[in-house]
Protein backbone atom coordinates (compact mmCIF):
# COMPACT_ATOMS: atom_id res chain seq x y z
CA UNK A 1 0.00 0.00 0.00
CA UNK A 2 1.60 2.97 -1.00
CA UNK A 3 1.73 5.98 1.73
CA UNK A 4 0.07 8.53 2.13
CA UNK A 5 1.87 12.07 0.65
CA UNK A 6 1.54 15.21 3.02
CA UNK A 7 1.73 18.18 1.73
CA UNK A 8 4.76 20.23 2.76
CA UNK A 9 3.79 23.12 4.86
CA UNK A 10 6.72 25.75 5.95
CA UNK A 11 5.65 29.08 8.29
CA UNK A 12 5.33 32.18 5.90
CA UNK A 13 3.06 29.91 3.63
CA UNK A 14 -0.43 31.73 2.43
CA UNK A 15 -2.63 29.17 1.72
CA UNK A 16 -6.67 29.58 0.69
CA UNK A 17 -9.01 27.55 2.35
CA UNK A 18 -12.69 26.50 0.39
CA UNK A 19 -14.51 28.17 2.91
CA UNK A 20 -14.22 31.64 4.30
CA UNK A 21 -13.42 32.44 7.93
CA UNK A 22 -16.71 34.51 9.57
CA UNK A 23 -14.94 37.74 9.20
CA UNK A 24 -15.08 37.17 5.44
CA UNK A 25 -11.26 36.39 4.91
CA UNK A 26 -9.85 33.52 2.27
CA UNK A 27 -6.33 33.84 3.13
CA UNK A 28 -4.19 32.56 5.55
CA UNK A 29 -0.51 32.45 6.97
CA UNK A 30 0.98 29.26 8.08
CA UNK A 31 3.15 30.23 11.24
CA UNK A 32 3.07 26.55 12.90
CA UNK A 33 4.12 23.15 11.80
CA UNK A 34 3.59 19.85 13.48
CA UNK A 35 0.67 17.57 13.64
CA UNK A 36 -1.53 20.24 13.71
CA UNK A 37 -0.74 23.04 11.96
CA UNK A 38 -0.75 26.92 13.12
CA UNK A 39 -3.36 29.35 11.02
CA UNK A 40 -3.41 32.94 10.89
CA UNK A 41 -6.35 34.69 9.20
CA UNK A 42 -4.85 37.89 7.44
CA UNK A 43 -7.86 39.79 7.63
CA UNK A 44 -8.60 39.50 11.36
CA UNK A 45 -5.38 38.02 12.39
CA UNK A 46 -7.50 35.36 14.39
CA UNK A 47 -5.09 32.47 15.01
CA UNK A 48 -6.19 28.82 15.75
CA UNK A 49 -5.09 25.48 14.95
CA UNK A 50 -6.32 22.80 12.60
CA UNK A 51 -5.03 19.02 12.04
CA UNK A 52 -2.69 18.79 9.00
CA UNK A 53 -5.72 15.92 7.25
CA UNK A 54 -7.89 18.47 7.43
CA UNK A 55 -5.94 21.33 6.80
CA UNK A 56 -4.69 19.63 3.00
CA UNK A 57 -8.76 18.54 2.88
CA UNK A 58 -9.99 21.92 3.21
CA UNK A 59 -7.11 24.14 1.03
CA UNK A 60 -7.82 25.35 -2.42
CA UNK A 61 -4.46 26.74 -3.33
CA UNK A 62 -1.22 27.09 -1.37
CA UNK A 63 1.31 29.67 -2.14
CA UNK A 64 4.98 28.84 -0.89
CA UNK A 65 7.05 31.13 1.41
CA UNK A 66 10.72 31.62 -0.30
CA UNK A 67 13.68 31.71 2.10
CA UNK A 68 14.83 35.05 0.09
CA UNK A 69 13.89 38.78 0.87
CA UNK A 70 10.35 37.72 0.92
CA UNK A 71 9.53 36.33 -2.83
CA UNK A 72 7.53 34.13 -3.22
CA UNK A 73 6.29 31.07 -5.30
CA UNK A 74 2.98 30.10 -6.41
CA UNK A 75 2.20 26.42 -5.75
CA UNK A 76 -0.73 24.25 -6.07
CA UNK A 77 -4.87 25.48 -8.02
CA UNK A 78 -6.89 28.30 -8.33
CA UNK A 79 -4.02 30.77 -8.44
CA UNK A 80 -3.95 33.07 -10.82
CA UNK A 81 -0.74 33.68 -12.65
CA UNK A 82 -0.62 37.28 -13.29
CA UNK A 83 1.68 39.78 -11.22
CA UNK A 84 5.12 38.01 -11.02
CA UNK A 85 7.24 39.72 -13.18
CA UNK A 86 10.83 38.43 -14.22
CA UNK A 87 13.59 39.54 -16.41
CA UNK A 88 12.71 39.62 -19.82
CA UNK A 89 13.31 36.44 -22.20
CA UNK A 90 16.35 37.26 -24.27
CA UNK A 91 17.98 38.13 -20.48
CA UNK A 92 18.51 41.53 -18.33
CA UNK A 93 19.81 44.87 -20.03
Amino acid sequence: MPAARLTPFQPGDRITLRKPHPCGGREWEVYRIGADIGLRCLTCERRFMLARREVERRMKSRVAATPDAGGQVEVGEGLAAGGAEGPPPDGPR
